[in-house]
């Protein structure tokens, strides 16, 4: 069994799968992923679309999906439990899914670890009773485990693999119809669509302010597999900008950019290690936001910043998340060449805290090893 609860999660869940499956085609998964696992050849009980949340609030509102699927889960976990659990990220609900595995007598296997690290970090009492193996992808956080007395394996992480890139900037952008000697922002909303709802109005407003200083500028933005055109209709009808909506080649587009806008997450990493510069940021409820001012204890918010270990990406967050000054960070980006460059030389060194490539295989020979253990 094996649960990816967001986009990130169906991303590393399918590499996993098929290195499993290619090392022992004895293998068969399911569980909760999205179509990237699907492809893969995973049964999806459940798509990760419906529970790619963030946020006490948000995590209300879809409470009857998400505890359905737990209890799905659970029933299986007790009735005809499978050979291990792997659990993706997702502490939420992940960790409640560990405690039933316990008591079914079903090993866990934990693949990319909660942010414990930045907030709560008395959950790893928890994860030690839990979590058979720890697999983790930052190299900073497998002494945090080792000092708590928690199994694990740092595996390196597989975007240091998946992020590759076949063309030069203006090649790219041809093959996404867009101008290359136009200059091209990105606009990355996110893959959750509470993230959508929250966000994207926001990279409209400053995309509508980039228009007004750059007139020939055009934009691009991505759609994340656990989205539909549809989710992003209620904003985009209304808008009247130069904007492409692309699915595939992700990394290619985010070449074919000059700037982008992103909400945290993975995809800044991503966009790191492409090379372009951005812009992070970020909103949430003020209720949600009020507690987690009190609970992190980090300094940035993005992973690219945090794997750097300093600001290589400015961030903006909550109340400084608006139009204007998001605007203001992608024009110094595209105006000032000295600034660009800094920001460029800076990324550059992401790719080498990441350690190399291979999480995939190491991964596969984790699951194969635990899954064959008596």
């Amino acid at each position: 069994m094996i649960v990816a609860g967001e986009a990130s999660g169906d991303i590393y869940g399918a590499g996993l799968v098929r290195a499993v499956q290619a090392t022992d085609p004895a293998f068969s998964f399911f569980g909760i992923g999205g179509p990237r696992m699907r492809e893969a050849g995973c049964e999806t009980l459940v798509d990760s679309a419906d529970m790619a949340v963030v946020g006490l609030v948000e995590v209300l509102k879809h409470f009857d999906v998400i505890a359905a699927a737990f209890l799905k889960l659970k029933k299986i976990l007790l009735e005809t439990p499978p050979d291990l659990l792997v659990l993706i990220d997702y502490p939420g609900f992940n960790l409640r899914l560990a405690k039933i595995a316990k008591r079914a007598g079903v090993k866990v296997l934990y693949y990319i670890s909660p942010q414990i690290w930045a907030w709560r970090q008395g959950r790893v009492k928890k994860i030690k009773r839990l979590v058979d193996h720890m697999a983790v992808i930052l190299p900073f956080e497998a002494p945090f485990y080792e000092q708590a007395g928690v199994p694990v394996s740092f595996v390196g992480h597989p975007m240091a693999d998946l992020v590759t890139v076949s063309l030069p900037r203006d090649q790219a952008a041809v093959s996404f119809g867009l101008d290359p000697f136009r200059q091209t922002v990105g606009l990355f909303p996110g893959s959750r669509r509470s993230e959508v709802s929250r966000l994207l109005p926001t990279i409209l407003g400053a995309a509508g302010l980039l228009k007004q200083h750059f007139p020939s500028i055009q934009f691009v933005l991505p759609l994340a597999s656990t989205l539909t055109d549809a989710d992003l209709a209620p904003w985009l009808d209304q808008c009247d900008l130069p904007i492409t909506i692309t699915r595939d080649r992700i990394h290619d587009l985010m070449r074919a950019c000059d700037a982008v806008i992103s909400v945290s997450g993975t995809v800044t990493l991503e966009v790191a290690l492409v090379g372009t510069p951005l812009v992070i940021i970020y909103k949430l409820s003020p209720l949600t936001f009020q507690l987690a001012k009190r609970l992190v204890k980090v300094e940035h918010i993005g992973l690219c910043n945090i794997v750097a270990g300093e600001t290589v990406a400015k961030e903006l967050i909550q109340d400084d998340a608006s139009p204007e000054q998001i605007a203001a960070e992608i024009s110094h980006l595209l105006s000032d060449d000295l600034y660009n460059g800094a920001i460029r030389t800076q990324l550059s060194h992401v790719r080498e805290r990441l350690g190399g490539g291979g999480a995939d295989q190491r991964m596969a020979d984790l699951v194969v090893s635990m899954a064959v253990q008596p």
